[in-house]
């Protein structure tokens, strides 16, 4: 399949709607890789948690509650509530994935990103060729994969090097607000985002970061209610 016409059309295509977006990755996993170094995660630690979880937004925000000695559990369940978005994603791109086999569903998965969701999401769900289908995600969403370990290795190795007036944090966030944004075309998905964003503002002193747990539930819980409404608003 990777030598078929419709593979490489889809990959072609793929790239070029990936790789303008893609670039703003680099400074989010250079951030993220300085990170795990700062918590006083060795070379090899560092390394091995970026390949086996490849989630920045899970690494994140495990990284002050592993650095704070917090239990296991709330570790694993901060992980898994900071990814629960990717039960959605899933949902959504399965289908344009369903004529794969196991093997490739697993790994297509696996390599899931949101920038992967925002940028190829749509035109996955109208392309009709399952093989165009497989080249337009699997390629980009290889070659993102390949720049944020990159990236990682960058910060992991040279987290000595860099001035900490840099502000390199500021630019994960630019970097996380260039994906974000893209997704946010419906006013059901605006208003999760900003009674998300306000609860996590609002509820950043309670313990053991558990402000994030809440103002993740507040925005699920409004996102779900804004859609309700506005189906109930259509249908009159």
């Amino acid at each position: 399949m990777a030598f078929n016409p419709a593979f490489k059309d889809g990959a072609r295509a793929g790239l070029r709607a990936f790789m303008p977006v893609s670039v703003g990755v680099v400074p989010w996993a250079i951030v993220t890789g300085i990170a795990m170094r700062s918590i006083g995660m060795d070379e090899m630690q560092s390394l091995g948690m970026s390949l086996l979880v490849y989630a920045a937004t899970a690494q994140l925000g495990a990284l002050p509650l592993i650095a704070s000695g917090a239990p296991l559990w709330l570790i694993f369940v901060t992980g898994m509530v900071l990814n629960l978005r990717f039960v959605i994603f899933s949902a959504a791109v399965a289908p344009a994935l369903h004529a794969q086999s196991l093997a490739r569903r697993i790994i297509g998965g696996f390599l899931l990103t949101d920038t992967a969701f925002a940028i190829l999401g749509q035109k996955l769900a109208e392309a009709h060729d399952p093989v165009w289908r497989w080249g337009y995600y699997i390629v980009p969403s290889l070659y993102g994969w390949v720049l944020w370990q990159s990236g990682v290795l960058v910060g992991v190795f040279g987290a000595g090097f860099f001035p900490r007036d840099w502000s390199l944090e500021f630019m994960g966030t630019i970097a996380l607000l260039i994906m974000v944004v893209p997704m946010v075309r419906s006013r059901p998905m605006l208003v999760a985002a900003l009674v998300g964003g306000c609860g996590a503002l609002l509820l950043r002193g309670m313990p053991l970061r558990l402000g994030l747990f809440a103002a993740i539930l507040l925005g699920i819980a409004a996102g779900f209610a804004a859609e309700h409404w506005h189906s109930k608003r259509a249908n009159t």
